[in-house]
Formats: C-alpha cells, sequence, structure tokens
C-alpha cells in the first residue's frame, strides 16, 4: 500500500498506527526537519520538538502510558492552504499504569509536505497529566 496523500488522509492514517501502537511506523510519517509545538503544555513538558529524532524520543514510550482505543468525535477541517488540515478529536483509553479512563480533547493544526507531517501543532488539555500514570514523556515536573 502505498503512503496516503492527501493531509487528511495522511492523518486518518497516523492515527490508526498510534491505536495499533506502531509508533515506528507513525514517527516515519514525519518529514525529517518536522516540529511538533505544544502551546499548552505545562512547566516541565516540552513546548517544542524540533526533528523526527526528537519526535522520536519522545513518543518512544507513549504506549507504555497510554493505552489508545479510539478517536471518536474526529472532524478534519481543510484550511485555504491544502497542504494544512485542522483537526478536532478525542483520545479515549486507559492509562496502563492506573487503569485509569483516559480521554483527552486535542485540536490540532497539521501541515503535511510531499507526503511527510512538517508542522505538528497539539492543543491538548494540560490539566489530563496530572493523573498518575499519564506522564509519558518523563517530564520534569
Amino acid at each position: 500500500m502505498s503512503a496516503p496523500t492527501s493531509p487528511a488522509d495522511l492523518y486518518r492514517h497516523s492515527l490508526r498506527l498510534l491505536l495499533d501502537k506502531d509508533i515506528p511506523a507513525w514517527v516515519a510519517l514525519w518529514a525529517e526537519d518536522g516540529v511538533a509545538e505544544f502551546p499548552f503544555a505545562p512547566d516541565g513538558w516540552p513546548r517544542r520538538l524540533e526533528g523526527k529524532e526528537a519526535i522520536a524520543a519522545y513518543m518512544r514510550h507513549y504506549p507504555d502510558h497510554i493505552d489508545l482505543h479510539d478517536f471518536p468525535d474526529l472532524r478534519i477541517h481543510q484550511t485555504t492552504d491544502p497542504q494544512t488540515i485542522v483537526v478536532e478529536m478525542r483520545g479515549v483509553g486507559r492509562l496502563v499504569e492506573s487503569d485509569a479512563p483516559f480521554d483527552m480533547t486535542y485540536i490540532v493544526v497539521v501541515t503535511v509536505r510531499d507526503g511527510h507531517i512538517t508542522s505538528y501543532r497539539d492543543y491538548w488539555n494540560p490539566l489530563a497529566v496530572q493523573e498518575p500514570g499519564a506522564d509519558f514523556a518523563g517530564s520534569s515536573r
């Protein structure tokens, strides 16, 4: 199967990889110089990751801490830039350490160039990482 080419299809594919816990394949969707930004990240959490290696390091242990089950309420909006989408969604599952429910609302702005994610601005809820077992990024809190 060839890689999805439209930003919306690529993003849907990326969500399937997260549900499959295939982090290496998810990271492979990124451009080498891709940038991930988390404008609402709390103190001690990264606000900006530059490059595929930094993104891979950040996500490496994600499935060990958060077991995603679904992304309900997925809404993908086109923008005036055909390579940029705005995504509204929820991620639901459980926190592995405590078995507590995980339910996060996201708004993400994603730009894709040449079939790879180049920019990913993730406006997630920083209050959710206060739950025990949610700290997959090894923050310095």
